[in-house]
């Protein structure tokens, strides 16, 4: 296990955020439409890292009947867990502007929008270290490459949004990069996670699995629909999952 690899692959996904905020400098004038088909293509790149690289790893260690069972109860329990934590997590969806969480007043509105990220990226971050923590290192690399990709439209709709509200272009951007910094760890405690309980590597990566697939359906799939474009979005999704089905293939 190449230790320095692992360590880049848990770190330079969450990078990717602040380096898909860097047009913020150039312009803030991106059609809700074209955000709307990139964010939708990066739950397709998503969706397949999770089912080619967590979903089905989880179902091979099982083998057979109870790994299936294994695996359900994984997905269900990592759905269940985000659904806890978006529930009495206080925070801001990022595009229909919807508070969620217990003491919703008693925070200012960036600390909503920021807790918002939080939520959405740690389980990614999770998901990738979960995936290096494996001993098949191509599907850590396979999340690592998804989330990253993912990651680019992202920064740029977190950038967008804070200058819309008001903020520099410096602080949308500062503030867009260090939510990428959730993501490590989430990485690291993913890895670690592995490591103290390697006897259940099948149902941890099924958890991870079922905590992205959470994020996608009752996060980013909705916001792009939410402006008109459920149909494009719907094609973005599709040809994200395509473009990652080629990816992994390759890898």
């Amino acid at each position: 296990m190449n230790l320095t690899f692992i360590i880049l692959g848990c770190i330079v996904p969450g990078l990717m955020t602040g380096i898909g905020a860097i047009p913020i400098f150039f312009t803030k004038n991106v059609s809700q439409k074209a955000l709307d088909v990139l964010l939708a293509a990066a739950a397709g790149v998503m969706l397949a890292a999770t089912c080619f690289s967590l979903v089905i790893p989880s179902l091979e260690i099982g083998n057979g009947r109870k790994g299936v069972l294994i695996t359900g109860l994984g997905i269900f329990a990592g759905a269940l867990m985000l659904d806890l934590i978006d529930k009495y997590a206080p925070h801001e969806h990022l595009i229909d502007k919807r508070h969620e969480g217990k003491d919703v007043k008693n925070l200012s509105k960036i600390w909503l929008f920021v807790i918002a990220i939080a939520i959405h990226n740690f389980p990614e971050g999770l998901a990738t270290g979960v995936g290096f923590g494996g001993e098949n290192m191509s599907n850590g690399l396979s999340v690592a490459l998804g989330i990253a990709l993912q990651n680019m439209p992202e920064g740029l709709a977190v950038a967008l949004a804070l200058v819309r509200e008001g903020y520099s272009r410096k602080k949308g951007f500062a503030i867009a990069a260090l939510t990428g910094l959730v993501e490590p760890i989430g990485a690291f405690m993913g890895v670690g996670l592995v490591s103290i309980f390697s006897a259940t590597l099948g149902f941890i990566l099924a958890l991870a699995a079922g905590a992205m697939l959470f994020v996608i359906s009752d996060e980013i799939i909705p916001e792009t629909h939410s402006n008109g474009y459920e149909r494009l979005a719907t094609y973005g999704v599709i040809s994200g999952f395509i473009l990652m089905m080629f990816l992994d293939s390759l890898i």
